[in-house]
């Protein structure tokens, strides 16, 4: 009897303390909600009736769910990865001198092709004869086809096309004489032969970039030129006289897109602005500067420059690629992009140019760009620019040569090893006027325009709009998540205190059975 009646006093002094358990946590809570400086859980908990109670929580309900929606509206936005592009206009002084590249409008020397050319279409009974005197536009069409037969027999094609010494009078840089060593050179599909003067070189060349401020000058290049437009092909080109871009050290010459046409029996000014623009990655942009295997191999062909990653040639050497799995050859007017590298390999792949006649290369390429799966499988790693700059260029003329440069330019013709037209002797000063062009080349300012992209909305900027919104809808900040966390942990607390009690306290098996 007395056994059971201490087992019944035991029970309730356990009971007792879990009341007062419960009683400790609800303090716990009712002391958070009166002191919280979250706004409206104090008016619910000082509310001495239901009505003011529901108004309270009805109101601390519907503004928690306009702060949720201005919350995630914000979040939202920020995922979104807005951008804005800023201008900043500097003074860059010294600045490198930029590229200059120059071709001669028509690529072929007609003295020197036109006989193996007919042996060509000669043999293939495209022509039957040897007449080298006049040429006709129906031979114009086989043009291209020949000269890409002896690239895929890995023929040199110099030999056809104007060499620098042929045609360069005269180069200075900031009054210092410049010879042909001073270019690198390259063929273009279009222009025949092209020179760089000023290109990025490999390390293993051992040259250095020029700057505006080399010898004491201002950055100008001079060139003389002479076309000799009386060996153009007939029908082959439609003018006369030289092509030329200004483009970035690092940056390969697409000349055939972007060349500025000069007119001979001129003088050309050209002034540029640089201007340079910055792409922010991803995620905000699809942008790269990553070089790939194609390119680094169509790059080999530029011989010893040292370019860097641009979208177009990255284009060019994944639709090469392309068109090789699909037809067997390449593009026959991507010259330089005789070395591909298919997709999920690593080899080097000389490849075989197509005829012009062939249609397979164009469908090919219709395909590739109109087919996702295609362009992703291919092209995918070509993007956008993460850093471009461009030189915008102003250009100007005077009638060119005067009087007193016509004897050494004669005497320059005449020694050029190019055949003279048949009345030189008394026609060179016309003819000179029809092949004559000069190129003045400088900057226009030492103001360089910088465009920045950049994020519109930063991880500062949400969290200052995530606090904004709490803050004025329901009053919360960072202090009051701390009154938050407390309440938490002295709730914890106290269900631990009583987990731990009913543990030890807990009756045993012969205990109950008393």
């Amino acid at each position: 009897m007395i056994k059971s009646t201490k087992r019944k006093l035991s029970f309730n002094l356990n009971e007792t303390k879990t009341n007062s358990k419960t009683r400790q946590a609800r303090s716990i809570i009712k002391e958070f909600s009166l002191n919280t400086s979250t706004h409206g859980i104090p008016g619910i908990a000082r509310s001495e009736s239901i009505h003011n109670r529901v108004f309270w929580s009805i109101s601390l309900l519907i503004f928690t769910g306009i702060m949720t929606y201005f919350i995630f509206q914000s979040i939202r936005a920020y995922f979104e990865y807005p951008t804005q592009t800023s201008i900043e206009i500097i003074r860059e002084w010294p600045q490198a001198f930029p590229a200059v590249t120059i071709c001669n409008y028509s690529p072929l020397r007609y003295d020197r092709f036109i006989k193996p050319f007919l042996n060509y279409t000669n043999t293939l009974h495209f022509t039957d004869t040897n007449d080298s005197t006049n040429f006709t536009d129906e031979q114009i069409s086989y043009i291209h086809d020949y000269l890409t037969s002896k690239l895929n027999r890995n023929e040199s094609l110099h030999e056809y096309f104007y060499s620098l010494e042929s045609m360069m009078i005269y180069c200075s840089y900031n009054e210092m004489l410049c010879t042909t060593a001073n270019f690198t050179w390259f063929i273009s599909s279009r222009y025949g032969l092209c020179y760089t003067f000023n290109a990025q070189l490999k390390d293993s060349f051992g040259q250095t970039l020029k700057y505006n401020t080399d010898n004491g000058g201002n950055g100008v290049l001079k060139l003389r030129l002479y076309v000799h437009q009386h060996q153009y092909v007939p029908h082959l080109s439609d003018g006369i006289g030289a092509v030329v871009l200004v483009h970035d050290n690092r940056q390969l010459p697409y000349i055939e897109m972007r060349a500025l046409q000069l007119a001979p029996g001129q003088h050309h000014k050209l002034g540029y602005e640089k201007k340079t623009s910055y792409f922010l990655p991803s995620p905000y942009t699809v942008c790269s500067n990553a070089l790939t295997a194609g390119m680094q191999a169509m790059f080999n062909e530029y011989h010893g420059t040292d370019y860097g990653y641009l979208e177009i040639a990255c284009f060019l050497t994944c639709s090469q690629s392309y068109v090789y799995q699909k037809c067997g050859c390449g593009n026959p007017f991507s010259w330089n992009a005789r070395f591909i590298v298919l997709p999920y390999s690593d080899q080097t792949i000389h490849i075989p140019l197509c005829n012009v006649s062939d249609p397979c290369y164009g469908q090919a390429e219709s395909e590739m760009m109109n087919t996702e799966s295609i362009w992703t499988t291919y092209c995918s790693p070509c993007q956008q620019d993460c850093t471009y700059i461009a030189f915008n260029t102003r250009s100007t003329s005077l009638l060119a040569p005067p009087v007193s440069l016509l004897k050494n330019i004669k005497q320059f013709v005449e020694s050029s090893r190019v055949p003279l037209p048949h009345n030189w002797s008394t026609s060179w000063i016309s003819e000179i006027q029809s092949s004559y062009v000069s190129l003045e080349v400088a900057y226009e300012t030492t103001r360089s325009e910088i465009y920045y992209q950049q994020a519109t909305i930063s991880a500062v900027d949400v969290i200052s709009n995530v606090g904004g919104h709490t803050g004025l809808w329901i009053g919360i900040s960072f202090l009051s998540l701390m009154e938050i966390a407390e309440m938490i942990y002295r709730l914890s607390r106290v269900q631990w205190l009583k987990f731990w009690q009913i543990l030890r306290k807990k009756p045993t098996m012969t205990e109950m059975n008393y």
